[in-house]
């Protein structure tokens, strides 16, 4: 009998631990993911235009997202059909993404980001406003 209280014992411990163990290897929300823009200024012509992806929780940046989604248009100035082309630059900075795009006239435009972050499930999705100078 003292060995079967034993055994259940043993056994009630080892259930607690693979419990825990499994709680702490829970991935975070795509939620905790956000982009921010570097600069909210560019210059009108051809503008290169950097944002950081990080983990809002800890601050960190995160490297090596895929970005498979990106939009610039005018959307803040109540132009959303006034978009222009947009292509990704190689950033030697972890976790700063860098894009070049011909900034076709002064004011506001919206860059829409999808992108998805390595071992996570769902999509990093933002819409960032900028303002184009002279």
């Amino acid at each position: 009998m003292k060995n079967y209280n034993y055994a259940r014992a043993l056994q009630a411990v080892l259930i607690g631990i693979a419990m825990t163990g499994s709680a702490t290897l829970a991935r975070a929300d795509i939620k905790d993911y956000e982009f921010q823009l570097i600069d909210k200024a560019v210059k009108k012509g051809d503008a290169t235009i950097s944002v950081r992806l990080i983990h809002k929780p800890d601050g960190k940046p995160v490297p090596d997202a895929v970005i498979f989604a990106k939009r610039l248009d005018m959307a803040p100035d109540g132009m959303e059909t006034m978009k222009t082309s947009i292509e990704a630059m190689p950033s030697t900075e972890p976790g700063v993404y860098k894009f070049k795009a011909a900034i076709t006239m002064e004011g506001g435009w919206q860059l829409s980001l999808g992108a998805k972050v390595q071992g996570e499930t769902g999509t990093v999705e933002s819409k960032l406003v900028l303002k184009a100078t002279p």
